[in-house]
């Protein structure tokens, strides 16, 4: 049977050389970095990420999201939660709406943590 990952919320910033650039990758960083994609590895959540960066301060309201998925609102705020909890996104509550917000340094570090430079 699969070990599941830990259920975490780590909304601290991951700090990690590119795999493979160093000799290797320390337990926390590993935990850090399989939260995050964790919380990425999810179609819904990838299109989420992908219109939330498209939007004018990379934010927008939880009204606005579950139109673009064709999903109900419960279920889009639940995968929004998770990206929370990993630290790929913040919310902000205006009046009635909750407002998630892409945090561009997690997503960054993401990347460059997965950076592979080769050939």
């Amino acid at each position: 049977m699969p070990k599941t990952l830990p259920l975490l919320s780590d909304t601290a910033p991951i700090c990690c050389a590119p795999l493979g650039a160093t000799t290797s990758l320390t337990r926390d960083n590993a935990i850090a970095l399989a939260v995050r994609l964790k919380a990425l590895a999810d179609p819904a959540r990838l299109q989420l990420l992908s219109f939330l960066l498209d939007q004018p301060g990379q934010e927008a309201c939880t009204c606005d999201l579950a139109p673009v998925l064709d999903l109900s609102e419960p279920t889009v705020n639940h995968h929004l939660k998770k990206m929370e909890a990993a630290g790929l996104l913040t919310r902000e509550r205006r009046g009635m709406n909750v407002h998630y917000r892409v945090v561009p340094e997690a997503i960054h570090a993401v990347a460059e943590a997965l950076h592979v430079r080769c050939c």
